[in-house]
């Protein structure tokens, strides 16, 4: 049985309204929903990908307080146009899961938003191992799954892509704890994760 299964793409951005512009003109969609993370300092907009999938744009929140430790997804370092920084994959068994993957994916950080309740698995320095091209891990500890109150975008996930020089590596670690063909590994140069996205005004193509 699948020990991980891929819950949601994330894009990052400098700010929620240059990310926005950037998934309207690239996808033709808008992103309805805004929620923050009081914690980590960072807020997102979100919409629906189907049942079992979403999409989040997230950006540093100017408005919060600065946490005391690095952002999840490295955000304090990012900068540049918005893209497609990050993966998603969640688990039932947050803890165990930790145990078995290599060091560097992090500890469970509790965070509730509403009738939300969820882990995620964040590194102490903020990035993930391969340079920050591993999935970020998270475990809903509710009943409630965001795609169950997101409007749906009509987008769907054709084909996820990571590109990276250690991608051999990466699929030998992976690829047995997920779905198959949740993702292709890539060996390339050029660190990128591209996703094939088929809705109604056809094909598009996020990166």
């Amino acid at each position: 049985m699948a020990r991980l299964t891929l819950d949601h793409l994330a894009v990052a951005a400098e700010t929620l309204d240059a990310g926005s512009a950037h998934i309207a003109d690239t996808l033709g969609v808008e992103l309805p929903v805004q929620g923050e993370h009081p914690l980590m300092g960072t807020h997102n907009r979100l919409t629906g990908m189907g049942p079992d999938l979403y999409f989040e744009m997230i950006a540093i929140n100017p408005a919060a307080p600065s946490p005391e430790f690095p952002r999840w997804f490295n955000l304090d370092a990012f900068s540049g146009p918005p893209r497609l920084t990050n993966w998603i994959l969640r688990t039932d068994d947050i803890e165990g899961l930790l145990n078995d993957l290599p060091d560097g994916f992090g500890t469970p950080i509790a965070l509730t938003r509403g009738d939300l309740a969820w882990r995620m698995a964040v590194p102490k320095t903020g990035v993930l191992p391969w340079g920050g091209w591993a999935p970020a891990i998270i475990q809903w500890d509710c009943d409630l799954h965001p795609t169950q109150t997101l409007p749906d975008s009509g987008l769907r996930l054709s084909r996820l892509t990571i590109h990276h020089p250690d991608a051999v590596e990466m699929a030998e670690c992976l690829s047995p704890l997920m779905p198959r063909d949740t993702a292709q590994f890539m060996p390339n140069e050029t660190k990128k994760i591209v996703a094939i996205l088929d809705g109604p005004d056809g094909q598009k193509r996020l990166e």
